[in-house]
């Protein structure tokens, strides 16, 4: 994807420019409505009289006028405070190592971060807690921001560096732009930005923002379009990557085959051979044999399988399927006992395999949801439950602010109290999530009275 697939549309009106053409030169069409900023003197007039009055008027657009509310709630000096510069480069480096984000720079750098340089622009990537993992763009611009805090390792959010793209495209969870004096601290106003959040293509979970900063021309519509796009292009990485990359479920020479079923109705087997979807029983059988690889007779199978008797005849006649399926793969089920070819890997596997070595925010991008959610069978609701507390128990006793944000964020976390509670206690003051979480919070605390 190039950056002018990117910009799909262009106005037809501008003429050519005699300079090589940056990411700014072209106005993108969307087809949402535009909220234009009011112009930079008038914009700093109505800054001025909010830090007099504490009022904003009417030309602050109601987004801004908000969220420098909630900046000042917490005591945020507008005239001299900074964003705290929290990770140094030893932490930075091995958060920037682990962060799912990771394995999208090269998209980021490619689609945004090349012409940002041409065209003197900043481009800036957030984790879920609003810390800037990565600032790229031209050495002068990030060497005059480093002035303002806007460096690698800064916390931006809106109750420590006031109004900005991306502690409050984080705080509200949709793309914003901040223009000029829109911005709460005065250190700030000379600049505008352009952010959006990213979020995990399979589970929803906020990772945190993609940021453009620069001057006024940030303010236009192109420039948020531009960021949209790239986003967009992130979001699909990440799942081509996940996809794509099994390298964590290799621990054999052999080719290996992915059974997947976190988060799934049924089950599919991922490898060389593409794709191969699976019935709801034969996703069962083959969880069950990857937790007994040492064997499982008959008896044992049944079982697991069902609360009632489970005919003989009936569980040799699924496994006689079975067989067959995965024959066509060229992998093997063994009998008296029953066991699976060495070469079948699970997403249970590569989940433990992170807990293993105490990486639970890779843990945490593995687990999609919860284990074949929709089987009654008993040996899978004790994997099930049994894979969920394993992880939530390290999860718990990690405190790890970003990944409590990126579990919680999910379909399997959102009404789990204990990781909300867990997550607001150990989230900083400044953290542009704090106030969604505490009022996430109080909802979950208010159903359970």
């Amino acid at each position: 994807m190039s950056i002018s697939t990117a910009r799909s549309v262009a106005t037809k009106h501008c003429s050519p420019a005699p300079r090589r053409r940056t990411i700014l030169d072209e106005t993108h069409v969307t087809g949402g409505r535009m909220v234009i900023p009011a112009p930079r003197a008038e914009l700093e007039e109505a800054h001025d009289a909010f830090l007099s009055t504490g009022e904003a008027d009417r030309r602050v657009r109601p987004l801004v006028a908000e969220s420098w509310r909630r900046s000042m709630s917490d005591g945020l000096d507008p005239e001299h405070g900074l964003a705290p510069l929290d990770l140094d480069r030893d932490v930075l480096e091995s958060w920037r190592a682990q962060h799912p984000l990771a394995v999208a720079m090269p998209v980021i750098r490619r689609l945004l971060v090349e012409e940002a340089v041409d065209s003197g622009l900043l481009v800036a990537v957030s984790d879920a807690a609003g810390r800037l993992l990565w600032v790229e763009g031209p050495a002068p611009l990030r060497r005059r921001m480093e002035g303002i805090h806007f460096a690698e390792g800064a916390t931006w959010s809106e109750t420590r560096a006031g109004t900005n793209a991306p502690g409050t495209a984080l705080a509200l969870d949709r793309p914003v732009q901040i223009h000029a004096a829109e911005h709460l601290l005065r250190p700030v106003t000379p600049w505008s930005c352009a952010a959006a959040p990213i979020h995990d293509p399979d589970t929803g979970a906020v990772l945190g923002a993609l940021d453009l900063t620069g001057g006024d021309d940030v303010a236009g519509p192109h420039a948020l379009s531009v960021v949209r796009a790239t986003v967009a292009a992130v979001e699909r990485e990440l799942q081509l990557h996940r996809l794509q990359h099994t390298s964590d479920l290799r621990p054999h020479a052999a080719q290996p085959v992915l059974l997947r079923a976190l988060g799934l109705p049924a089950g599919a087997l991922a490898g060389e051979h593409g794709l191969s979807r699976l019935s709801l029983r034969h996703t069962e059988l083959l969880l069950l044999l990857t937790t007994h690889r040492e064997g499982i007779t008959g008896d044992e199978l049944a079982i697991a399988l069902s609360d009632d008797d489970l005919a003989p005849v009936t569980l040799r006649a699924e496994l006689s399927r079975l067989r067959g399926a995965l024959g066509a793969m060229g992998l093997s089920l063994d009998a008296r006992p029953y066991r699976i070819d060495p070469r079948v890997r699970t997403e249970v596997d590569a989940v433990r395999a992170r807990l293993a070595v105490a990486d639970v925010g890779g843990a945490v991008d593995l687990y999609r949801g919860d284990l074949l959610p929709t089987s009654d069978a008993p040996g899978i609701r004790r994997l099930r439950a049994r894979l969920r507390d394993e992880l939530r128990t390290q999860l718990l006793r990690a405190r790890d602010p970003d990944a409590l944000l990126r579990f919680a964020d999910t379909e399997h976390g959102r009404h789990d109290w204990e990781i909300w509670r867990a997550a607001y206690d150990v989230l900083s003051p400044a953290s542009p999530r704090l106030d969604r979480v505490r009022s996430h919070l109080a909802g979950l605390e208010r159903d359970l009275r």
